[in-house]
């Protein structure tokens, strides 16, 4: 059996003003955010709400103690929780909305809490890459494991999904870059994913197309014209995530956890390290199946036949954000192994959604492909 989830309530506005507005944000509402977002958004608005700001609890992506300690601070009567960031932010939002009984974030991923919901997220993402807004997923730090591990509950659908693209037009370059790559992989995973059903791989060739076509744009127009796509780079994000909610993300990520937990690798970034290498283990393990329907779209929007698909778009993207060997994260050869045997053991929930299985042996292959 196959299905499409989609609880989501997307809402377009132009401005963050006329989302609060149009809301009627007050006092029992809450603001998570980071610093200079708010300073540069929120702050001229004078929203009658409080706010924190992830940053002050910790650095880089989240990990359980930092969401254990802003949960310890966020005040007694809130009605909704107005997540306004990137992946890190919506997610984190998403893990506060539910009641832990033992207050132990950690005990949700490891199967020891059953959850239930106390607070509304409505989600703004300012990034273009996770979709988490539209999601019932969110991932973290296990501080204990230092590894990153992904979670699923219908209880973590936001409750209303809200796109403005002048959030994300003052992106860094960077950020945009792996944020966008992140949400590209998501669209290829989900569309290859044995989950996938025709109305969540509609979802995924739309977004993958409008991610690449921006992508060609940027390389006739110059990297600082990204912001003209804003829109369309919002929207295939949004429309990543609505087809991997379904059908699932796959080999790449669950290969990128152990980079972004152990050696904190921004996650888009991590996730396109083992990108074309996963894609090129599939086609060398099963070069006849679903694999030849995305060369075949790939090819029809770079304008390459279907043979050459694969690599002409795995240039495309290092030229869009350039890639660097594993071994100049400062990551040990013999570390590789163990990454492996971590993923086989811990992410089967997303290696079950492969385009064909990978034994250790492939994954190691893979790492190494790239070191």
């Amino acid at each position: 059996m196959k299905e499409f989830k989609m609880y989501a309530d997307i809402v377009y506005q132009d401005s963050l003003q006329d989302f609060m507005e149009s809301e009627r944000i007050d006092g029992n509402d809450f603001i998570l955010t980071n610093e200079f977002l708010y300073h540069e958004f929120v702050s001229p608005l004078a929203p009658p709400c409080g706010a924190l700001f992830i940053e002050a609890y910790g650095n880089g992506e989240p990990t359980t103690d930092m969401v254990d300690a802003i949960r310890k601070d966020l005040p007694a009567g809130i009605r909704r929780l107005i997540a306004i960031g990137g992946g890190s932010v919506i997610d984190i939002a998403k893990m506060l909305s539910l009641h832990v009984p033992s207050e132990k974030t950690e005990d949700l991923f490891l199967g020891q809490q059953a959850p239930t919901r106390i607070y509304e997220v409505y989600a703004l993402p300012t990034t273009c890459g996770t979709g988490s807004e539209v999601t019932n997923a969110c991932a973290v730090e296990l501080t204990s494991l230092h590894t990153k591990r992904g979670l699923n509950s219908p209880l973590m659908f936001p409750a209303k999904s809200v796109l403005i693209p002048a959030l994300i037009e003052g992106l860094p370059y960077r950020f945009f870059a792996t944020s966008s790559i992140d949400a590209l992989i998501h669209a290829a995973e989900s569309f290859l994913s044995p989950n996938a059903s025709p109305v969540s791989e509609l979802f995924s060739k739309e977004a993958m197309r409008l991610i690449i076509s921006g992508y060609r744009y940027i390389l006739q127009n110059g990297t600082d014209k990204w912001a003209d796509r804003a829109s369309d780079f919002i929207n295939a994000s949004n429309f990543a995530g609505l087809a991997f909610c379904s059908a699932g993300c796959a080999a790449v990520h669950a290969l990128s956890y152990p980079l972004g937990g152990g050696y904190h690798i921004p996650h888009g970034e991590a996730n396109q390290l083992v990108f074309a290498a996963t894609f090129r283990k599939y086609k060398e393990k099963q070069p006849v199946g679903k694999l030849n329907a995305l060369e075949a779209l790939w090819g029809e929007w770079l304008g390459v036949p279907a043979e050459e698909a694969l690599e002409a778009a795995f240039t495309l993207f290092d030229q869009v954000q350039a890639r660097r060997p594993l071994r100049e994260y400062g990551i040990p050869q013999d570390a590789l192994s163990g990454f492996a045997e971590g993923v086989l053991a811990g992410q089967t929930r997303l290696l079950n959604n492969n385009y064909v299985p990978l034994t250790i042996a492939d994954m190691i292959d893979i790492y190494q492909a790239v070191y």
